[in-house]
């Protein structure tokens, strides 16, 4: 069927409901946003669901939700015979809690058992969870830091990760075979809790998490010692608030200063533009308050608290780290703090993905670690640590992408800011009782491996239009691929979505063992990169910029001609 009979069917359709036809009715004479809503259907990216709220096949709504889960429960049927649990959580976002119930009673109607949180949770609490409870299988309901129009289905498997082929694949298949929304198998929900299908979780799970969140730490009598430590948080009005402001004061910090116009739980993010932490505009309330009371740190977590932005306070004023800046913070305390009590293991490993900074490479050298790049994508992250634990080749001990999320630890097996905010002040408490700063602690570490800085340029390409013409840029990429970037002679093009390396001085091709990917990555000459991918959940094209130089003064200077060249 055209576009248009498909809006047609969800107008006159009995399975759809009255407020649905009512908003489709609406546009009737737009025929952009009808073909925008209906042209396609919401497909699967990153792990999952990711898209705006509405009426229509390319929309979040509860029909695309219980086709999404019903092709779940079809896959975890046929895969798993038996002793089948989901466990489901959801941020808080606008429908978030609605359609983690639509998406509860829709597994508990096909047999499956599920626990739900009660309230509001984190990514990398979910994650937790799912290998805590044994689960097959969980479910985040969450846009991350989208915009508030947005909504999203995490999928993670029983593993703790989000899922990675061949179980994407195979969900995503049987989504796709459900021809008609009429095969979306619903219970009643008092029926389902009888049954003891339909079970709420809470405090238990809660509690074990954070036990989990304190093993991570190093310093604990150091922080009682420089309990003072001035934070500022703000979660940005979403699930971070509880568990961070748990965290920070169990292990004893006292002077911690929540920005209370962003504290409550709001789905519209009334206060910001873009609930995101790597936005510096998101931090406006929070320097303020910063500035009223002297922070020393100054932190958020986007609205599922997988991610986590930071300022750092040098003299008067407040510097933003990017995500590969925190990251590295995070990356050197820990394995310094493992050095000095001889615990780093014969065998760790650092994992990063292929757009993060090369810095981490010089960190892991010089601590003796192996690391390794994968995919952009933390669920590759996470299937390396299933893979090394199944194998024992090596220890996990810390994984970051730039994109402003790190992980700890194994306890969860996604980005996991509620840690990140424990280390990093936890590092702030260490520093400052030598009487040094965080700010400077980061220049020692540019001193002592050089000065690495990168930076991100984004275009936002919205509708069939925009996908189209992020298809043909890439396109073009590969067929006229670039000699020079901002006069920088590239060296080395590395194809991921052809799984080759060209070295464009010798003419000589490699094979990458990755999986296939839509990057492309260029390798230019004074140690910089360029790298160029769509994003998975949002309608974006993203360069992404690496440098290295003398200075910092020279890395902002190279990383901006780069950037504008570009």
């Amino acid at each position: 069927m055209s576009y248009k009979q498909i809006y047609e069917d969800w107008c006159n359709n009995t399975i759809f409901d009255d407020k649905t036809k009512k908003e489709l009715l609406k546009i009737k004479d737009n025929e952009k946003e009808i073909e925008d809503r209906f042209y396609k259907e919401l497909e699967f990216g990153t792990a999952g669901l990711r898209g705006i709220m509405g009426a229509g096949t390319n929309r979040m709504n509860k029909y695309t939700v219980g086709k999404a889960t019903q092709g779940l429960a079809n896959f975890i049927k046929k895969n798993n015979k038996k002793d089948n649990k989901v466990v489901i959580a959801y941020d808080s976002r606008n429908n978030s809690k609605e359609f983690s119930e639509i998406v509860a009673l829709c597994l508990n109607a096909n047999g499956i058992k599920t626990y739900i949180f009660e309230n509001i949770t984190p990514v990398p609490e979910l994650s937790y969870a799912v290998r805590k409870l044994e689960c097959i299988a969980g479910i985040m309901i969450t846009a991350s830091h989208n915009p508030p129009k947005y909504n999203g289905y995490k999928v993670y498997w029983k593993d703790g990760a989000q899922i990675v082929p061949p179980i994407d694949e195979g969900i995503t298949n049987e989504v796709n075979s459900i021809i008609n929304y009429s095969e979306i198998q619903n219970i009643d929900k008092i029926k389902a809790i009888e049954e003891g299908l339909y079970n709420i979780i809470g405090k238990q799970i809660d509690d074990s998490y954070i036990e989990e969140v304190k093993k991570q730490l190093y310093n604990e009598k150091i922080i009682k010692r420089q309990s003072d430590v001035s934070i500022v948080y703000t979660p940005l009005h979403g699930t971070g608030n509880v568990p961070v402001q748990r965290i920070l004061k169990e292990i004893g910090f006292k002077n911690i200063n929540i920005v209370k116009e962003q504290e409550e739980p709001d789905g519209n993010f009334p206060t910001v533009e873009y609930p995101n932490p790597e936005d510096k505009k998101a931090f406006k309330l929070a320097l303020e308050l910063a500035k009223k009371v002297n922070a020393e740190l100054v932190l958020a977590t986007d609205p599922d608290a997988d991610r986590l932005g930071v300022f750092v306070k040098n003299n008067s004023e407040y510097i933003a780290l990017t995500g590969n800046m925190s990251a590295l913070l995070i990356l050197e305390y820990i394995l310094s703090q493992k050095k000095e009590r001889n615990i780093i293991p014969k065998n760790a490993i650092v994992i990063k993905s292929i757009v993060s900074s090369t810095m981490a490479e010089e960190i892991s050298k010089e601590y003796g670690i192996k690391i390794e790049e994968v995919l952009t994508g933390f669920k590759y992250i996470g299937e390396k640590i299933k893979e090394f634990e199944k194998t024992n080749q090596y220890e996990f001990i810390f994984g970051y992408e730039e994109s402003y999320g790190c992980l700890a630890g194994t306890h969860a097996r996604d980005k996991d800011a509620i840690t990140a905010v424990a280390i990093l002040c936890e590092a702030a408490a260490y520093y400052k009782e030598k009487g040094i700063s965080l700010w400077n602690q980061m220049l020692e570490i540019y001193k002592k491996y050089g000065f690495y800085k990168e930076g991100i340029k984004q275009i936002t390409l919205e509708g069939i239009d925009g996908l189209n013409k992020i298809k043909e840029i890439l396109e073009d990429l590969r067929s006229n691929p670039p000699k020079e970037i901002a006069n920088y002679k590239v060296k080395r093009i590395r194809d991921y979505e052809n799984q080759t390396i060209i070295d464009l001085r010798t003419n000589k091709i490699v094979n990458i063992e990755l999986p296939k990917s839509n990057v492309l990555y260029y390798e230019l000459e004074n140690n910089a990169w360029v790298a160029v991918r769509p994003s998975g959940t949002e309608p974006k094209i993203k360069y992404y910029i690496g440098v290295k130089e003398k200075s910092l003064d020279l890395a902002d200077k190279k990383l901006k001609e780069i950037q504008d060249s570009i």
